[in-house]
């Protein structure tokens, strides 16, 4: 590769689906999402020119802050030689993190690490496309030094170091090369929310679950906490449906009191649910903490609305969590995810990224891929969550064959709309939104 690229443009789009128009997505606190992406293409100068594309996620309304938080962003890059930060993953996060104005707006939440994410992860695209290989294996590549040093640890180090992380990665170098054939040969084991939208009727309902289990689905999940009895009714059909040997999760998505969720849970627990996801606020974690214990065998999930590696810390330290539910377009971007599995590494936590469509399940099947392979060596307790709408806009969508996730092969995050997509679904002048 040459050495003399420079970051030249940022191309900016504010993309919305019009996933309410069906009711995708929906659930007891968001009825009506319009799944949505602020996302950037980078390009250098240079010969040949490289790019890079990230984006962040949101539900509709909104979107247009986040594109603006990457527009804020952007004279940090500009001009900037791309070598030197690939050299230096680290130091390049700790640049686009570390200006003191714009920290000032987080620091390391809200819209502008929204914004952050989608720029560190379009980075992250160009290196691994500059070097040909998908971005799992470019971390793969990557020495446990090298990893260690992506992450900021300042205020980590209480919880795991810097050395820790790098024994980490040492010790489970041992079988890295069977379990990269094992996931080359069977997939990553994945679970389907597609089933279940609050949105849909019981018939659909039924109708989808039976379709999934058809297709090898052995993991589903449901939405609940609108309506104590229509839950207990679709959750008897679903178990129904399913059977007693494949796994039931539960996602209230915030909907609930602490003291709420517990008694709700135990009204559910005889549909014997694999765990609850977002209970209650993503910012209690002491009343998370507090869930777990009550409604144990059950397990509690959260971690979607989680903005950064500091506070997954202290879920980890107070047991606020059994299952950790990074979201890759919310914290900021492959360093601060690489921070959170060793941390979930070092607390003995499955990592089960936030997924379920608009590229939240490409981003993810990388850094899951990764995780198993070079971190935590571990499936126990692993899935990653599956909807089956919107791959068709990514020039390089999930593959997903019997409930299982087929590693990609191609160059980079898996992050790019095909130009056609961008095109359609830009708001508000895309096709999909005329006369809205």
């Amino acid at each position: 590769m040459s050495t003399s690229h420079r970051i030249r443009s940022f191309e900016v789009h504010d993309i919305r689906f019009p996933t309410s128009r069906d009711r995708l997505g929906s659930d007891a606190v968001h009825p009506d999402p319009d799944y949505s992406m602020a996302y950037v293409t980078i390009r250098t100068d240079g010969t040949p020119e490289l790019e890079g594309h990230g984006f962040t996620f949101t539900i509709g309304r909104g979107n247009e802050l986040c594109v603006a938080g990457i527009h804020a962003l952007e004279p940090l890059l500009l001009g900037k030689p791309v070598e030197a930060f690939f050299a230096d993953m680290g130091s390049f996060w700790r640049h686009v993190t570390g200006d003191d104005q714009l920290r000032w707006l987080g620091p390391d939440k809200g819209v502008i690490h929204l914004a952050t994410c989608a720029v560190v992860n379009a980075m992250w695209d160009m290196y691994a496309r500059s070097e040909g290989l998908p971005l799992w294996r470019l971390l793969l590549g990557m020495s446990p030094e090298a990893l260690a040093d992506c992450v900021d640890w300042r205020y980590l180090s209480d919880a795991l170091s810097r050395d820790g992380a790098v024994d980490i990665l040492e010790r489970a170098r041992e079988g890295r090369e069977a379990r990269e054939q094992e996931l080359a040969r069977d997939g990553y084991p994945g679970y389907t929310m597609a089933a279940a939208w609050l949105g849909f009727d019981d018939e659909q309902v039924r109708e989808l679950v039976r379709e999934a289990v058809a297709d090898g689905w052995g993991a589903f999940k449901m939405k609940v906490g609108a309506d104590p009895e229509a839950d207990r009714r679709r959750a008897a059909l679903i178990r129904e449906e399913i059977g007693p040997g494949r796994a039931l999760m539960m996602d209230a998505n915030q909907r609930w009191g602490v003291s709420e969720a517990i008694d709700y849970m135990g009204r559910l627990a005889g549909f014997d649910p694999l765990f609850i996801e977002e209970p209650t606020s993503p910012d209690d974690i002491l009343g998370h903490a507090s869930i777990a214990k009550a409604i144990a065998p059950i397990l509690v999930a959260t971690g979607e609305h989680v903005p950064n590696m500091v506070i997954f810390k202290q879920f980890f330290q107070a047991g606020g969590l059994n299952v950790c539910q990074y979201d890759p377009c919310r914290v900021g971007g492959v360093n601060e995810m690489l921070g959170i599995l060793l941390l979930a590494a070092r607390f003995g936590i499955p990592v089960c990224p936030h997924g379920g469509g608009a590229g939240l399940d490409e981003l993810a099947q990388h850094l899951c891929a990764f995780d198993y392979i070079a971190v935590s060596g571990d499936l126990d307790g692993r899935v990653l969550e599956y909807v089956g709408h919107l791959h068709e806009h990514f020039r390089d969508p999930v593959t997903v064959r019997h409930g299982r996730f087929r590693l990609p092969e191609r160059p980079g995050f898996s992050s790019a709309l095909r130009p056609e997509a961008v095109e359609m679904y830009r708001f508000p002048e895309g096709d999909a939104w005329r006369g809205q």
